[in-house]
């Protein structure tokens, strides 16, 4: 099962890219920064959707990943 996060952060990759080289096209940055936001924020999005597909595929070791990470941020903390 794939998450939907995935699939509407490659729809807005795929437009990102798309209003990019339209921008590009006519010489408008405006457009051209919009369009590289819009991959930005796909791209962001495609990688909380595989987040979430490998919690769902293995709750432990992301259970066990999260225990540690947060163990050794807590060492880090400054005094």
């Amino acid at each position: 099962m794939v998450d939907e996060n995935r699939v509407s952060g490659a729809a807005r990759d795929a437009f990102g890219r798309v209003q990019e080289a339209a921008g590009n096209l006519t010489g408008d940055s405006r457009m051209q920064a919009r369009g590289m936001y819009n991959q930005a924020q796909g791209s962001t999005e495609n990688m909380l959707g595989q987040l979430g597909d490998c919690i769902r595929e293995q709750p432990l070791t992301s259970v066990l990943i999260g225990a540690g990470i947060g163990y050794v941020l807590g060492r880090l903390r400054i005094l």
